[in-house]
């Protein structure tokens, strides 16, 4: 993965925990291109350049929340996990919710992993070092 840039997408209704994850990033002295979009909805139509949208250049990383108006997180990576052109895009959950339901339904669509926010949080920096380290070491494909 060296030399490459890896590009983020947040999908992410509020914006307090996007301004979070901007500044953790920020913190953490990440300036991989960091995309955000307020839903699901939103999200799909950046992919695929839908309704007015510039098709943004193909993620190699989702920070999802799950708990998000028009089209959750779950029915997201429904739709994504359908989709050929982005059924392996390297998802990780980052949400409040701590239901096992939602656990089983994420990692039920091959998620990487399901992040607490609230365990996260003074370890938010933590988690964005987790997330660096994740991809310097992965292999993504072209």
């Amino acid at each position: 993965m060296s030399g490459k840039t890896v590009n983020i997408l947040l999908i992410e209704d509020d914006d307090i925990d996007a301004e979070g994850v901007k500044r953790a990033f920020k913190k953490a002295r990440i300036a991989n291109p960091l995309l955000r979009a307020k839903d699901g909805v939103e999200a799909l139509e950046m992919l695929r350049g839908e309704n007015g949208k510039d098709v943004i250049p193909i993620p190699h990383l989702l920070l999802v929340d799950l708990n998000m108006p028009r089209m959750d997180g779950i029915e997201f990576m429904e739709e994504l996990r359908g989709d050929p052109k982005f059924n392996k895009t390297i998802a990780f959950i980052l949400t409040t919710s701590k239901r096992d339901e939602d656990k089983m339904a994420a990692y039920d669509l091959n998620v990487a992993g399901y992040l607490v926010k609230s365990k996260v949080g003074d370890g938010f920096v933590d988690m964005i070092d987790m997330l660096d380290h994740f991809w310097k070491i992965v292999e993504f494909p072209e």
